[in-house]
């Protein structure tokens, strides 16, 4: 069993250390892809707290079936994200164009850029072994955020169509890199 998997069994079970455990080693990953979707530091952080809380408190909803460990709490963290970008968007706190805004800069460091940089060849590799519409589907979904509805409208093809290609997309890609 995966380390992740079994942390996360453990988790399910109420084992707070086993929590500890993965907390330590998910949460720079995480906190990575809250960052890239929300561009706000104090927005990712916010974002990776409360991802935290549901991944404890849904551990045990965790299928390895359907996925990989990570994949599974990147989905969660991702999906909050978003639903922090709709708020800030329905409240009006998001200004792309606020002043200072775009100067700041909140990206990695020089370790976590290396550490990405192998993560990140890895997965082109992967993305290389996919579809074109897999992998413009998956980009649109996790780059721009796009719903599954905006897929469909954005690719002019049917719903359906639009959520095989990300499923199966998915699929290939959890299996490459796990090569």
């Amino acid at each position: 069993m995966h380390p992740n998997a079994e942390q996360l069994s453990r988790c399910s079970r109420g084992d707070t250390g086993a929590f500890a455990e993965l907390y330590r080693g998910t949460s720079a990953h995480l906190f990575a892809l809250a960052l890239r979707i929300l561009r706000k530091q104090e927005w990712a952080e916010e974002v990776l707290q409360e991802g935290f809380t549901k991944i404890w408190r849904h551990a045990s909803d965790y299928d390895s079936i359907k996925g990989a460990p990570l994949t599974w709490m990147g989905s969660i963290i991702r999906n909050t994200a978003l639903d922090r970008l709709r708020r800030a968007k329905r409240e009006s706190l998001f200004d792309p164009e606020a002043p200072g805004q775009a100067l700041r800069d909140e990206g990695p460091g020089p370790l976590e850029q290396a550490m990405q940089n192998s993560e990140a060849k890895a997965l082109r590799g992967c993305l290389e072994e996919l579809s074109k519409e897999q992998r413009e589907s998956l980009s649109l979904a996790y780059w721009r955020g796009m719903t599954h509805i905006e897929l469909s409208k954005a690719l002019a093809k049917p719903l359906g169509t639009v959520k095989t290609w990300v499923r199966r997309g998915l699929d290939q890609l959890r299996k490459c890199l796990e090569r």
